[in-house]
């Protein structure tokens, strides 16, 4: 992820983060209906205008207005957008009484009749700074002056009178009312004076009655809580935890140190403060407040949240699914269906609870990963994989991904986001899934079918910082009234200020046992709930606690604080699953990512590096040889012990290589690299010197179709660094995956994959990368296999924009096979081939295992597996021309596990393998004196 980028995309999706002041204000009148001309006021004396950067007193108004049951809010139409204010909404500044005004009548400027409330708050143009919001109910008769106000939560000695003064504009009858039971009346007043004696929790209606429109205000008054002291049950622990014994409770549990009492507010209590839902110090641990909560009806759902003392009420920061008032109305019920609705009249995230709910079932519950350095991962979207943007839609193109031979897909960020229009790097919670993709069980389905092709699942996460919707921050912020504000001095878990240079959001303190315990929670969830076979983790650099916003030397340099903890966290990660995939996004020095690379590589662990060779091969395929060395590629150019830089020439974060081709690239005559065609044809030989390095890969999705829309392509079609972020065309929707041209790029990468995965000698540490003058060279070997078997790799390419005649330097002489098409030739060291422009060769000493038939073709020999995956032990195939033939099955490493007699020609066969080969994935070669043949089997 790139900081910059993603700040402004999340900028105006999200104003919560905008530079926060609370200012004074005032309506004239004070009481209006829509049809009347208001002026608002604000003072300045109550604005830091430096603090926002504005010049020339430029502010503006940003307003929304409600229906008559003050709901069904829209904003005002002439607001503009938040990163730009249209002028029609600049306040009038008079310097004299350093005020700023707007004059509107409500129903013209709202553009809407049957207003029944108006919300408003100041801004600067671009919404880099912002007050609170503010709001007024429209209609003559209101309330003048209510005490306590609406909404507020109010404690007192148990036992003492509380006032309660209620003023109106004009004379009305009063009822006042204490948990549903009248306790006061006043008749044709304009104000009452009256108190309560409170010894119990009270929550109170104030209505007042006039010429046929009532208004209400609604308030509790409770004594003082006091929180108990006791242990909290073994079964539970911090967040929501199921007795596993008892599906009508639920414990709950909050780490809030400095707070001073917490109540739980939820569905099962009518979301009213009450005594009964204190919840209790553990005696343990004094900030950690624990509460049962029982009488509930298995499976179903429920909503809740924490009030703490200070009037701050956060969802629980450990939730699986959170509900948002903001972001839930957005989803269909298509991407998710039968989505509980957000409790009417509350505010911010609610965290969903639900006893007994029913397990998903896995098919696949033991699968085996590929080995890291056998990696290929394709790194996708959701939002702009498909059209529909949800996991049904994913798991429809599984055969898509699997078709190209990658045995792995990286998600970017699916943890509930900010927004449903994301790349993910704005987490709010961490440990729940975003539902802008649908439920958990679709996902859950998606990963099983995944394994069941084959296909680990990796998952891209923000453990760096956390938006402000995290509770993690907004427990601890700088706002005054229990909204969204900065991080406070005593916040546990973030930084005030950034000890990195790459900050975005809210920078997390990982030197703090909070936010390991957290970070450790997190991997927990993700490994256990939904099988997830390893993380690639963002921002890595943001790790330390040594460096400053402003330094980035600093930052890029060692620090072995974050060597330190980044070691931790792998550890809490290994502890759930000893095999899973650790990818650290560090683009940093040698010596540091030496020291993940290489940690515990004697358990055939080590963590994977982001190696970034976008530059280097983009130089290739546009056809210019300087800069053009992506000798990187080498693991032993990073100083890494083993094969654990995994290495991509296109990511999510970097512009994509065809848009350069056709933009910038390369010609020599009527030949041009800017010509489409020219240019897919030559990211096949990018992937014929990519994939054929020993070492794990990425792939960013449709490199494999000759994507060219540029990561900065606007949805209008322009091009700005502001769009980094936004939606980009779906391949499959442009037809890119039925374009001859555009297809013949994924077959052949497709093809050179089959061959890299099924062929043993790529499983090497001994192999050499010549690049650098555009006309690269590789060679692979690997001396342990016997000389029968394919064990030397030979790769040439030409991406000059001429004909080459090359010198392949073939290590020994003998006949070398194309293993495009296991044509072959006679050649030794000084055989010269000649490459056209944009071609490649691979050669190899023996044929490639891998041709990947798929069906029966009766013109050469042909083998199909008739059932796949084979769950009953058996291996059925079907198989034409295999005169004198013979089955033989390879592991992925291309070892010869087993070996059948065919009977016939062709005709179909049945073997048990059952107690032979274990369940997972394997190659099954027909090899006879008619030809050779090979397909994927599944054993489940």
């Amino acid at each position: 992820m790139k900081f910059f980028y993603n700040l402004i995309a999340f900028f105006i999706a999200i104003t919560t983060f905008a530079q926060t002041q609370t200012v004074t204000s005032s309506i004239s009148p004070p009481t209006f209906n829509e049809d009347e001309s208001i002026t608002i006021t604000f003072n300045g004396s109550s604005i830091n205008e430096s603090t926002w950067g504005v010049t020339n007193n430029a502010l503006y108004l940003w307003a929304w207005s409600y229906d008559s049951n003050d709901a069904n809010s829209q904003d005002c139409p002439t607001n503009g957008t938040w990163a730009s204010s249209n002028e029609s909404n600049k306040l009038t500044y008079n310097s004299g009484t350093d005020t700023y005004t707007i004059t509107f009548v409500p129903r013209t400027f709202y553009n809407r009749t049957g207003i029944g409330r108006i919300g408003f708050l100041l801004k600067t143009k671009t919404g880099n700074g912002q007050s609170q919001d503010i709001y007024s109910e429209v209609g003559r008769f209101q309330f003048t002056s209510t005490s306590p106000q609406n909404g507020t939560v109010n404690f007192v000695t148990s036992g003492s009178n509380f006032p309660i003064t209620y003023s109106t504009s004009l004379p009305a009858n009063y009822v006042v009312k204490s948990n549903g039971n009248t306790i006061y009346t006043a008749s044709n007043v304009s104000t009452i004076n009256t108190s309560l004696n409170v010894t119990s929790d009270n929550n109170i209606e104030v209505s007042a009655t006039a010429s046929g429109t009532t208004l209400t205000s609604n308030f509790v008054v409770s004594p003082t809580p006091v929180s108990q002291s006791a242990a909290m049950p073994s079964y539970m622990r911090q967040g929501i935890t199921y007795d596993p014994n008892d599906p009508t409770k639920v414990g709950v549990a909050l780490y809030a140190p400095f707070k001073n009492y917490v109540h739980v507010l939820g569905s099962f209590n009518n979301w009213q403060i009450s005594s009964n839902y204190i919840m209790k110090r553990d005696t343990n641990n004094t900030d950690l407040f624990w509460l049962e909560i029982t009488g509930l009806t298995p499976q179903q759902v429920y909503t809740f949240q924490y009030r703490t003392n200070d009037g701050v009420k956060v969802a629980d920061p450990y939730s699986t699914l959170v509900l948002s008032p903001d972001d839930d109305p957005w989803i269909s019920s298509s991407t998710y269906p039968n989505l509980p609705a957000y409790p009417a009249g509350q505010q911010y995230d609610v965290s969903v609870i639900q006893t007994a709910k029913p397990a998903y079932n896995w098919t696949v519950t033991n699968f085996q990963k590929p080995a890291k350095q056998n990696l290929i991962v394709y790194e996708a979207l959701v939002r702009d994989f498909t059209e529909q943007k949800n996991w049904q839609s994913m798991i429809d193109k599984i055969p898509y991904i699997k078709g190209l031979n990658v045995n792995a897909i990286e998600l970017m960020p699916v943890m509930e986001f900010d927004g449903n229009n994301s790349w993910g790097y704005n987490p709010g919670f961490h440990l729940a899934l975003d539902k802008a993709y649908g439920t958990p069980e679709k996902f859950k389905e998606f990963i099983d079918l995944c394994h069941q092709n084959g296909i680990a699942v990796i998952l891209d996460v923000a453990l760096n910082h956390a938006s402000g919707r995290s509770p993690l921050e907004r427990l601890w912020s700088t706002s005054t009234n229990g909204g969204y504000g900065d991080v406070a001095a005593n916040n546990p878990y973030f930084n005030q200020v950034a000890k990195h240079a790459y900050s975005v959001f809210y920078d997390f303190n990982h030197s703090k046992p909070e936010t390991r315990y957290y970070v450790n929670r997190v991997l927990e969830q993700w490994i256990n709930e939904y099988k997830i076979d390893g993380f690639r983790w963002d921002l890595t650099k943001g790790f330390t606690q040594n460096c400053t916003a402003s330094d980035e030397n600093c930052t890029g340099s060692y620090q072995q604080d974050r060597v330190d903890v980044l070691k931790l966290y792998s550890d809490y990660q290994w502890s759930y699953d000893p095999t899973s995939y650790i990818i650290f996004e560090h683009l940093g020095g040698n010596a540091e990512e030496k020291q993940w690379a290489d940690y515990r590589l004697n358990e055939g662990k080590g963590v994977m590096m982001w190696d970034n060779l976008v530059g280097p091969y983009n130089q290739n395929t546009m056809g210019y040889a300087s800069d053009s060395n992506f000798n990187r590629v080498d693991f032993e150019n990073h100083t890494f012990s083993e094969r654990r830089n995994m290495s991509y020439g296109e990511s999510h974060d970097e512009e994509r290589l065809m848009f350069k081709n056709l933009a910038y690239g390369n010609a020599n005559g009527s030949y041009s690299v800017k010509d489409l065609n020219t240019a897919l044809e030559r990211q096949k030989a990018f992937g014929a010197v990519f994939f054929t390095v020993p070492g794990p890969k990425m792939i960013w999705q449709f490199g494999e179709l000759g994507y060219e829309f540029s990561i900065n392509r606007c949805e209008n079609g322009t091009i700005s660094n502001d769009c980094r972020t936004s939606p980009k065309p779906v391949a499959f929707t442009l037809g890119y995956d039925t374009n001859a041209n555009r297809k013949a790029v994924y077959d052949t990468w497709s093809k050179i994959l089959a061959i890299r995965l099924s062929s043993q000698v790529f499983d090497t540490t001994t192999f050499t990368v010549e690049s650098g003058n555009l006309l690269p060279r590789i060679y692979v070997w690997n001396d342990a296999l016997p000389a029968s078997s394919l064990k030397n790799v030979v790769v040439v390419a030409n991406f000059t924009t001429t004909a080459q005649t090359v010198t392949p330097n073939f290590p020994y002489a003998g006949n070398w096979y194309n293993l495009m098409d296991n044509s072959s030739m006679n050649a030794n060291g000084s055989t010269t081939v000649v490459l056209q422009p944009g071609e490649f060769r691979i050669y190899g000493n023996q044929t490639a295992l891998a041709t990947d038939e798929t069906k029966i073709d009766a013109n050469k020999t042909s083998l199909q597996i008739v059932q796949n995956p084979a769950t009953d032990g058996l291996l059925k195939i079907r198989y034409n021309k295999a005169k004198n033939g013979q089955i033989n099955i390879y592991d992925l490493n291309g070892k010869l596990v087993k070996s059948f007699g065919l009977k016939s020609a062709k005709g179909d066969e049945t073997f048990s393998v059952n107690g032979i080969i274990g369940t997972g994935n394997y190659l099954v070669q027909l090899k006879s004196d008619e030809g050779l043949a090979v397909s994927k089997l599944i054993i489940k």
